[in-house]
């Protein structure tokens, strides 16, 4: 299943990023893309990331030092001026 539309990302590619041990929110949007352009999947990229822990750890857990948040990727403007 497309979990996240603008950055083509499916539940077996966050499935597999748990198991390669990126096991927090910020850390499958770093390495996904998840979640930083409209924002819309991030309650179904989250609660994919709570079920592949579940899986893998055998219980749930809360993602480690990282509150759930949405971090828009810069445009290309603030690039440019950055």
């Amino acid at each position: 299943m497309i979990v996240c539309v603008c950055k083509a990302v499916n539940e077996r590619a966050i499935r597999q990023a748990v198991a390669a041990g990126i096991d927090t929110f910020d850390g499958i949007q770093v390495e996904l893309g998840v979640g930083t352009c409209c924002g819309k999947c991030v309650s179904m990229a989250c609660e994919v990331l709570c079920d592949a822990r579940f899986e893998i750890y055998g219980q749930h857990t809360q993602p480690a030092h990282s509150p759930l948040r949405f971090v828009p990727s810069p445009s290309s403007r603030e690039v440019a001026l950055g």
